[in-house]
């Protein structure tokens, strides 16, 4: 297709999506069905249609992003911004609490904090959640609030009980939810999505600044920030820490929920909003034994840290070691923390936990190359290390290797549940 590269730098400067990082082959694919359907063959066709037609853009946007998505899919920050609502509205009880999800795919995130937020006991009246996408057929899907059995996985589906009515072999969720959400179309790059808006107590941006060139994804990044309160938190993919992690952004240090917020202007300070008491953090043989999770990470200043290593099992003494790196890092004194990376490295040999927290230090550090190395040897050690793949793919292609990281992507999908994806 000989306008394909041209029909691909329309897409990503209307969305940022980057044939590099999603492939050509998407890109082709979905152009040929439009094509299709409007009974075009010649490429140069349908690329002046696509350049003078706002409606033909659209329809070609609606095929290029795939949901995927489901019910609690992030439980972890769903549920640390239920706590941290609920603790932030008893010391401020005239406060509405705001928070902004996008994209929202077909609504299943958005509608899931809607159900932690008033299972935990809030009124209706005390949040208000906005959501907004640039697909509009997941907008209207959402907004008819019927799901099917992809939308609920894992175990935990006690929800469903509480808040939805099978109908005809789908999931209808209460209008007492559905009431709780505003959907509205919004595009992330528009030149005025968001500039006029109250900021927001909590934000989720999740899995899609991956798919963005990194000037792309710092002009996201700003805008975020331009919307946060000043004690708001950013949640993001597990992958996408490092974007966020910079000199106006640090990790809020909640286990497992990749949440962030602004750095403070003094050292040291509390990781959480001052009217929100810290979580304890979830020790490491407690997170490996539950069921759901074999390859649990946890949130500290590094973005995210890996588990051990099955071949090579920390002993007590290098678990704790790395414990301590893990804080250091937390605290941003990385030259100590990879000190004592070393030392367990001694103690118990080489293990993934070890090196995977080596590249996250040297990555947090600005020292790419060392990272990829690091992150290499964890995956040597443990193929299946999802997030020391998600990591390396985000290095590779903030580095111009994105052959590389689209590689990289692709075997930590592999590895993912069976339907489960990376976008949406």
């Amino acid at each position: 297709m000989k306008s394909l590269q041209a029909i691909a730098d329309k897409l990503k400067a209307a969305m940022g999506l980057d044939m590099a990082t999603v492939g050509a082959s998407l890109i082709e694919r979905v152009v040929r069905e439009r094509m299709a359907a409007l009974a075009l063959e010649d490429d140069a066709l349908y690329l002046a249609l696509l350049m003078t037609s706002a409606s033909e853009l659209q329809a070609l946007i609606e095929l290029a992003v795939v949901p995927e998505t489901w019910f609690f899919r992030d439980r972890e920050a769903i549920l640390a911004v239920a706590r941290l609502a609920s603790a932030r509205l008893a010391a401020q009880p005239a406060a509405t609490v705001r928070i902004l999800s996008l994209p929202c795919s077909t609504g299943e995130e958005p509608y899931s904090l809607a159900m932690a937020l008033l299972d935990a006991g809030l009124a209706p009246g005390q949040f208000q959640i906005d959501a907004y996408d640039i697909r509009t057929r997941s907008l209207e899907l959402a907004a008819a609030g019927l799901y099917g059995r992809n939308s609920f996985r894992g175990q935990e589906l006690g929800f469903r009980e509480r808040h939805f009515e099978l109908e005809q072999g789908q999931w209808r969720l209460h209008e007492r939810i559905r009431a709780q959400v505003r959907f509205a179309p919004g595009n992330l790059l528009a030149p005025d999505f968001l500039r006029h808006t109250q900021s927001y107590d909590f934000i989720f941006c999740r899995n899609v600044l991956i798919y963005f060139e990194r000037d792309v994804q710092r002009q996201v990044v700003q805008l975020l920030e331009s919307v946060m309160k000043p004690d708001a938190l950013i949640f993001v993919g597990p992958a996408e820490g490092g974007i966020l992690l910079g000199p106006t952004m640090e990790s809020a240090g909640i286990a497992l929920a990749f949440g962030f917020r602004r750095r403070a202007a003094q050292a040291p300070q509390p990781a959480l909003p001052a009217w929100a008491a810290r979580p304890q953090a979830v020790p490491p043989a407690a997170a490996m034994t539950r069921p759901e999770a074999p390859r649990r990470t946890v949130l500290r200043r590094v973005a995210a840290i890996g588990v051990v290593s099955a071949a090579a099992p920390a002993s007590t003494a290098a678990a704790g070691l790395l414990e301590r790196a893990r804080a250091l890092a937390d605290q941003g004194q990385f030259a100590q923390a990879g000190e004592l990376c070393e030392q367990a490295v001694q103690q118990q040999g080489a293990s993934a936990e070890a090196f995977y927290l080596q590249g996250l230090i040297h990555d947090a550090g600005g020292a790419g190359e060392l990272a990829q190395r690091c992150y290499r040897k964890a995956l040597y050690l443990q193929p299946d290390h999802q997030a020391a793949l998600l990591q390396l793919a985000a290095l590779l292609q903030a580095q111009g290797d994105a052959s590389g990281a689209q590689r990289m992507r692709q075997r930590a999908e592999r590895i993912a549940k069976p339907g489960e994806g990376t976008h949406g």
